[in-house]
Order: structure tokens, then sequence, then C-alpha cells
């Protein structure tokens, strides 16, 4: 079914959908591996990737920040 839908729809299937829940899902993982282990270099890279992911994501899991939020340059 997936090969049915237009290339611009599966694009922003992926941008809308599956990297704002990929960034929160690796943001769990890194929790849980914390509280299991504690800080570690998994977590700290976990959270860095769900940071990552974050910032660039665009649907209702987007961090929302307004102009006085973002640092001078």
């Amino acid at each position: 079914m997936w090969a049915f839908f237009s290339r611009r729809l599966r694009l922003w299937l992926v941008l809308a959908i599956a990297v704002p829940l990929g960034g929160w899902l690796t943001g769990k993982v890194a929790d849980l591996i914390e509280q299991r282990r504690g800080p570690n270099a998994a977590s700290r890279t976990l959270h860095r990737a769900r940071g990552w992911l974050q910032r660039r994501s665009r649907g209702p899991l987007a961090a929302r920040t307004t102009e006085k939020d973002r640092p001078a340059r």
C-alpha cells in the first residue's frame, strides 16, 4: 500500500509522524537506560539524538520556541 502514495505524501508522513515519534522513542529509551545503569555514553548519545530530532521536527510534538527563547548570535 505504501507504493500507492505519492512521493510527496510519503515524505510528509515521514516528517510529520516518524521523526517526532522517533525522537520521543529515543528519549524514552535513554531515560530507561539511565534509570537502570545511570548516566553513560549510550544514554548521552540517545539524548543528543532526541534533541537533534526534536529541533528538526515540525509536528505537534515539536518543541515550540519564540524569539526570546533563542540565543543571541
